[in-house]
């Protein structure tokens, strides 16, 4: 797998901690501040930015941080203020918010913000985002689908994401909502990319050695059907259910390593 990483990723599921330990937010902030220590909040994915961008700006304040700017990107001119987007391009870590993933890729794609946010990748920043946010980092992205159901054809949507990672497909809220299906049906459909399920509160921290590491209160499941020997996802008619065979599944809490290039648990 032929990985684009030079910056470095924090890929949330949803959830985090905001009042206790914040482990999650924690370890970003000191991410960051390994950097210039300036942060962006992004606020494209919700419909509430001013609330959103407010919260986490209290929060990583509270976390010690300093140098904190929310963009309130709603528009695709928004998306286009050279301003904001040279301001973006220069930051130490840009946070995605959750929300609505096409929210982000709609809004964004092809823009002079999606640019700045790559360039700020190339240079080294860290991009990170929860649920929404971190669903739209992998270049395949899924958008919709039924949570704790059997895993069907019919039920899932996906559609291009940011691409920051590629290769992988990326579920969040995943134990807590039963979205094993989902991705499973995921994978099924696009059995050269590798499923990763996070749960609430908890994330994995990504840099160019492609070797991603589990921080949070709970876990991060793993799916990989490149060896899978038999799928019937070509045939299937509408609610009817997936079969697959021969997948590879790691289940890996906080503390436990993934190399995401040769697909081995690091233990």
């Amino acid at each position: 797998m032929e990985e684009v990483i030079k910056g470095t990723l924090m890929i949330i599921g949803g959830a985090e901690d905001k009042k206790n330990d914040c482990i999650i937010l924690n370890k970003l902030i000191d991410l960051a501040n390994m950097r210039k220590g300036n942060i962006i909040i992004l606020t494209a994915a919700t419909e509430y930015p001013e609330r959103t961008a407010k919260e986490y700006i209290n929060t990583f304040k509270n976390l010690g941080a300093t140098d904190i700017k929310a963009i309130h990107i709603q528009s695709r001119q928004d998306a286009n203020n050279i301003n904001e987007c040279r301001e973006i391009s220069q930051a130490s870590c840009i946070y995605m918010t959750g929300g609505d993933q096409l929210r982000i890729t709609s809004i964004m794609g092809g823009t002079r913000a999606q640019q700045a946010l790559y360039r700020a990748f190339e240079n080294g920043a860290i991009i990170a985002g929860t649920s929404a946010g971190a669903s739209v980092m992998s270049e395949t992205m899924i958008t919709s689908g039924n949570d704790d159901d059997a895993p069907k054809k019919c039920t899932l949507k996906m559609a291009p994401g940011l691409g920051l990672l590629r290769d992988v497909v990326i579920d969040q809220h995943f134990a807590q909502r039963g979205r094993i299906g989902r991705l499973l049906t995921a994978i099924a459909q696009n059995p050269h990319m590798l499923g990763i399920g996070i749960d609430e509160d908890t994330g994995l921290v990504i840099s160019d050695d492609s070797v991603f590491e589990v921080v949070g209160s709970h876990a991060v499941t793993v799916i990989d059907g490149s060896h899978s020997d038999y799928s019937n996802v070509s045939e299937l008619k509408p609610d009817e259910i997936l079969a697959i065979t021969n997948v590879v599944m790691h289940v890996l809490p906080a503390g436990y390593k993934y190399n995401v290039r040769y697909r081995k648990p690091i233990t």
